[in-house]
């Protein structure tokens, strides 16, 4: 019996997710990035960075060390390397090595080592969450159905934030802190949104008058993306539905593309 798993025992380990080895595999890769998570934030704490920084760096250096073997391991395990290396999770595991190496360069790009959280999706895996990205595919298609009055809408929203920051800049000026049109329609958009930072306003009459205007403006403003959205959701979840009840689910792997009549789960075997 050999010591070592074959090269395809190895492959259904760290892509897989139907057996007890790949789970724990995929469990020790996500207590990895939740401890190399820990790092970096702790070491961004001043009071943790003057105390133990030589630590922290060499322990995200076993830590990138690890991932960047990992990362190699799925490139040789892959039946298309180029396919893997292209795809989402390659390129989400290839960011998740790349800012320590960098940070022998340019100082403080470790930091960006928390694109590391976006392979927590594999998580989903994991806990059998198949039924969340189902639903995130419903809302996917929703955005995707709703891009184009989305892209008239920020057009049209651009435009009232030129016309109104051009207009604040003839009435204000720069004595006012308008001291441009990128300035005050810098301005326009953090008083369309709402946001109101406070570090430039209006002194004049007709300036305090047309932002009333601006604000009032706003809440309309918010409300039509949200309208959009939730028009195509519901539209997208009324098919989703009607595509369901003609399909089965396996309650053992999430599959939901089985026949009505199917006794056992095309994918895992589970009876129904």
């Amino acid at each position: 019996m050999p010591l070592l798993p074959s090269k395809s025992r190895l492959a259904h380990i760290v892509f897989e997710h139907d057996d007890k080895a790949s789970k724990n595999f995929d469990l020790l890769i996500l207590v990895l990035i939740l401890g190399s998570l820990l790092v970096v934030i702790l070491d961004s704490e001043p009071s943790f960075y003057s105390k133990y920084h030589q630590e922290f760096l060499a322990i995200e250096w076993i830590f990138t060390g690890l991932f960047t073997i990992e990362y190699a391991v799925r490139i040789w395990l892959s039946n298309k390397k180029w396919g893997y290396i292209f795809s989402f999770y390659g390129l989400v595991d290839l960011l998740a090595i790349i800012p320590t190496y960098l940070s022998l360069i340019f100082v403080g790009t470790q930091f960006l080592v928390v694109v590391r959280a976006l392979r927590l999706l594999r998580v989903v895996r994991i806990l059998k969450l198949g039924r969340f990205l189902k639903e995130a595919e419903v809302l996917k298609s929703a955005l995707l159905a709703s891009r184009q009055k989305i892209q008239l809408f920020i057009g049209t929203v651009l435009t009232i934030v030129l016309i109104a920051g051009t207009i604040m800049f003839v009435v204000e000026g720069p004595e006012g802190g308008f001291t441009s049109i990128g300035m005050s329609m810098y301005w326009a958009i953090v008083t369309l949104t709402t946001v109101g930072y406070g570090d430039i306003s209006p002194i004049t009459p007709y300036g305090k008058f047309l932002a009333s205007v601006i604000m009032l403006l706003g809440y309309a403003i918010i409300a039509v993306p949200t309208g959009i959205v939730t028009s195509e959701l519901t539209m997208a979840n009324s098919r989703s539905i009607k595509i369901k009840k003609k399909k089965k689910m396996c309650k053992s792997c999430d599959s939901g593309n089985q026949n009505l009549d199917a006794i056992y789960c095309n994918y895992c075997g589970e009876k129904f």
